[in-house]
């Protein structure tokens, strides 16, 4: 099940979040705050995985797309971007970017099934001095600028 995250979720998600390399406690607690878009999956009635989402004008980032380590291979980060797609293209949004470490292989083929397109790459970005490829996709068929 996909829903919205509430303020119970809290402790779970930063459990969750600390598997990503360089998680950022203070971002998931605004988040949580209410303003950007935190949708959260399920299992068994606890939190399994999240995906958290920025919006700058008619645009969205997704900041963090998380699952916690037991509950990976389940399908849940595909199931969470299809959540996050629907629900940006039902407000309105023209496009979802986002921002992936260059050696994250597994991440990159998910956004790829989900036609996001690389469109530069931020050098040094990552706290490993790794590359960020950035990436981006029109919501339902709408043209970006």
């Amino acid at each position: 099940m996909i829903r919205e995250a509430i303020l119970d979720d809290a402790s779970t998600l930063h459990r969750i979040q600390r598997a990503l390399s360089e998680p950022n406690p203070a971002l998931l607690d605004y988040a949580l705050g209410g303003a950007p878009l935190v949708l959260v999956s399920t299992a068994d009635g606890e939190p399994a995985g999240y995906a958290l989402v920025l919006f700058t004008g008619d645009r969205a980032y997704l900041a963090e797309l998380a699952v916690a380590p037991t509950r990976r291979r389940e399908g849940r980060a595909s199931r969470l971007l299809t959540a996050v797609l629907a629900r940006l293209d039902g407000d309105g949004f023209s496009a979802l970017a986002l921002s992936v470490h260059a050696d994250n292989d597994a991440a990159r083929r998910l956004y790829e099934r989900f036609e996001f397109e690389p469109v530069g790459r931020e050098p040094n970005y990552y706290d490993d001095g790794g590359d960020a490829i950035l990436m981006s996709r029109p919501i339902a068929g709408r043209e970006t600028d």
